[in-house]
């Protein structure tokens, strides 16, 4: 009899695929016997996952990994896209990130934030998700979103205007760092990415519209004398900032 769940490695994790007609409630026994099964060979490690065979909700995937981490010592550091060249490009996007970090007592939060969640943080910190509408990030330290940053975020809340925020979907409807503030734009505004009375938040080297931010390309946001600026993130401007 062919096996509902099979387990492969990937340059990055693990993949997991799964029989597409297998009822839920029966296929998550069968990721549980699995997964235990395997649990010596897995060894105990950050990893990341992905999912190969059927689609599945996010609840489903909450889901999943809970029973991966509850039958293992793996924790899942993130789920990606069931695309070669999109796991590549969020493993290089993730180690350039990490590796920016100015915190060692970084935090890392796993999941989506929807609207109406708010998290805190007394260091900088990595969410390994989606920050939605109507959801809010705030950390007196860096703010670091490995997904669609699409609520409002507040890096540097103790006052460092040196804090940063990186995203790789770059759409909030505010950022803030230290006292600056800066808005999504109205949907006719063409000539800012985010403005408001006290600051201007923009490409300085592109002239391309808000929705280009949508790409799946590391952006950071950073005080640059009395204005939030945001670039694409690479070397050319990190070394035109001082964090």
């Amino acid at each position: 009899m062919e096996s509902t769940v099979m387990i492969k490695g990937s340059k990055s994790g693990i993949i997991l695929v799964l029989d597409e007609k297998l009822e839920f409630s029966k296929l998550q026994t069968d990721v549980a016997k699995k997964i235990k099964e395997s649990a010596k060979f897995l060894g105990k490690t950050h990893i990341a996952l992905q999912f190969q065979g059927r689609t599945l909700s996010d609840e489903e995937v909450q889901t999943l990994i809970k029973i991966i981490e509850d039958n293992s010592r793996l924790k899942i550091a993130c789920v990606i896209e069931d695309n070669e060249k999109q796991e590549e490009k969020f493993k290089k996007n993730l180690d350039q990130a990490l590796s920016k970090m100015n915190d060692n007592s970084g935090q890392f939060y796993k999941g989506n934030l929807r609207s109406g969640q708010v998290l805190e943080s007394e260091s900088s910190i990595v969410v390994i998700g989606d920050v939605n509408a109507g959801a809010k990030v705030v950390s007196k330290g860096n703010i670091i979103i490995i997904g669609n940053l699409k609520g409002n975020v507040f890096a540097g809340a103790g006052g460092n205007k040196r804090a940063f925020v990186l995203a790789l979907g770059m759409q909030p409807i505010q950022i803030r760092i230290a006292d600056f503030i800066a808005r999504a734009p109205d949907k006719e505004e063409t000539k800012g990415i985010f403005k408001d009375k006290a600051s201007l938040f923009y490409r300085k080297k592109s002239k391309k519209s808000v929705q280009d931010l949508s790409s799946n390309e590391m952006k950071i946001a950073f005080v640059d004398g009395e204005k939030i600026m945001i670039e694409p993130l690479n070397k050319d401007v990190l070394n035109e900032i001082k964090f």
